[in-house]
């Protein structure tokens, strides 16, 4: 995503089916302990870690997104006033250590390079502080979320990653949880590794010729 916030969302809000709409936002997932994780707030102390997050290198160099603490109270409250995303702090035994995003890749240009549902939901996640960094959090983090995207949303069927393709730790993270790589795909913004989560066999899409 451009680090420049006035020249490219990656939001759809035009030529969206019905049941797209209907949708509504992605599901708020219990997660099984020892994570947690809760909807951030575009204030106080949600606010302050995201930013921090989000400026530290290890962060900016793949999520480009190392915004000014006002871009991302604007970014923060946009996603909770509308139905594309959720944003969540994540906890692990009680401290907060990463920022995921749910959105649903429906309403999202990554929608368009595969045939999408109106309940699937798209997952971005950054793991902020320095020491969780390379430990495995990432795969059980994510693999928490699965299951309690899932069990909290039966009429979700897949969750995708689309991780830039020069990513390889995060195709890593993908790879060893299972998910079923589709392919590369070019969106306006990078080219990205299309990973998928499935819940049964038949949920898994082709992508077009």
């Amino acid at each position: 995503m451009s680090s420049d916030p006035g020249t490219y969302t990656r939001r759809l809000a035009a030529g969206l089916a019905p049941e797209v709409l209907a949708a509504g936002p992605p599901p708020v997932p219990e997660l099984a302990p020892p994570f947690a994780a809760h909807v951030a707030r575009p204030d106080g102390a949600d606010l302050d870690l995201v930013h921090r997050w989000m400026n530290l290198p290890h962060v900016a160099a793949h999520y480009d997104q190392a915004w000014p603490r006002e871009r991302w109270a604007e970014e923060i409250a946009g996603h909770l006033a509308g139905d594309y995303a959720r944003p969540f702090i994540v906890s692990l035994d009680g401290r907060p250590i990463a920022y995921v995003e749910l959105y649903r890749a429906a309403r999202d240009v990554v929608g368009r390079v595969y045939p999408s549902r109106p309940h699937d939901v798209g997952f971005h996640l950054a793991i902020g502080e320095t020491e969780a960094v390379g430990r495995g959090i990432g795969v059980r983090l994510f693999g928490a979320f699965i299951d309690g995207i899932f069990a909290a949303e039966p009429a979700c069927t897949r969750i995708v990653s689309e991780p830039d393709a020069s990513n390889t730790a995060a195709r890593r993270t993908d790879e060893k949880l299972g998910l079923r790589f589709l392919g590369e795909v070019d969106l306006p913004h990078k080219r990205a590794a299309l990973f998928i989560a499935a819940r049964t066999e038949a949920d898994v899409p082709v992508l077009p010729a």
